[in-house]
């Protein structure tokens, strides 16, 4: 009995100090990733919440639902369907066109060093955004931009005159793509990476055809995925502003820029009604995260 007391007390008093020193270091632990709490928390779920809340009042404070129903306007419809449907357009081209280089660069026998700079390259194209992208297009595909000059010169083809107008539907989404083919291709690489050399020797080796293996196996495993992306990249696109803002101007009706003009306009100014449209944003890209999210853990597990 003495024994076992003394091996008990002796356990105890080993166990006892790293719980001890959990506790001492617990304020530690936690104390790195404070700053990214205090920034979600400023910049990201307090305004969240107060336009969410001003969505649901008038000027005097008090609670109304007018400014819901007011989204049912032409213009305000009219507006989320442009915008739905750009980032579907944008997010579609760019998803394609990123897996064929996605798959290219890493399944595709290419040098190590064509993967590296493509990586890099997509990393930062993928955040270039704003009014240097705009100025970007514009001098580059503007009616006096570069390469409509030099088609027009070189070969006598006039993008203008063929209809293309790059303050249009089309100008928007090409301009878009820009970003959306590198960020398509920094999300998709991992899961192609993912794909395990033994699913194709298994495939090989019980008589299965290069088509029949992608079809069987690459595309199942890869679809979540890629459908997770798709929809990410459609909210990435259908909440950018500056872009579009910097690009099109108000000649464009989308739902950023509607917004903008309802908050900061002089001529439709309706704070009140401009929380509502942003309330409508903040559902459309947060049904679109959840999607992505249970894409996501879907593939994961693919994966594993």
């Amino acid at each position: 009995m003495t024994d076992l007391t003394l091996s008990s007390q002796a356990i105890a008093g080993k166990s006892a100090p790293p719980g001890e020193a959990r506790a001492l270091r617990f304020p530690t632990q936690w104390l790195g990733v404070t700053p990214f709490f205090i920034f979600a928390i400023m910049f990201l779920i307090l305004p969240t919440l107060y336009l969410m809340l001003g969505a649901f009042q008038n000027d005097a404070g008090e609670f109304t639902l007018d400014n819901i129903f007011a989204l049912s306007q032409a213009n305000i419809v009219a507006a989320y369907w442009i915008s739905i449907k750009v980032s579907l357009a944008s997010s579609l081209i760019g998803a394609f066109a990123g897996l064929a280089i996605a798959i290219a660069i890493v399944r595709g026998g290419l040098p190590n060093w064509i993967r590296s700079a493509t990586l890099t390259f997509s990393g930062v194209a993928s955040n270039f955004a704003g009014v240097p992208l705009a100025f970007a297009f514009i001098a580059t595909l503007g009616r006096l931009g570069l390469v409509t000059v030099l088609l027009n010169t070189l070969v006598g083809l006039n993008l203008y005159a063929h209809g293309f107008n790059l303050l249009s539907f089309w100008g928007l989404t090409l301009t878009y793509v820009y970003f959306q083919i590198p960020l398509m291709v920094v999300i998709i690489v991992p899961a192609i990476d993912g794909l395990k050399k033994e699913w194709g020797e298994a495939a090989a080796t019980l008589g299965a055809t290069q088509s029949q293996y992608w079809r069987m196996v690459v595309i199942p495993v890869l679809w979540p995925s890629f459908l997770g992306t798709v929809i990410l990249l459609f909210a990435n696109a259908f909440g950018a502003i500056a872009t579009a803002y910097a690009l099109t101007g108000s000649s464009l009706n989308i739902v950023p820029i509607l917004l903008y003009a309802q908050i900061r306009g002089d001529v439709l100014h309706n704070a009140h009604l401009g929380y509502a449209i942003a309330f409508g944003m903040i559902f459309i890209t947060g049904l679109a995260n959840i999607f992505y999210i249970w894409f996501r853990s879907r593939s994961e597990r693919w994966l594993k």
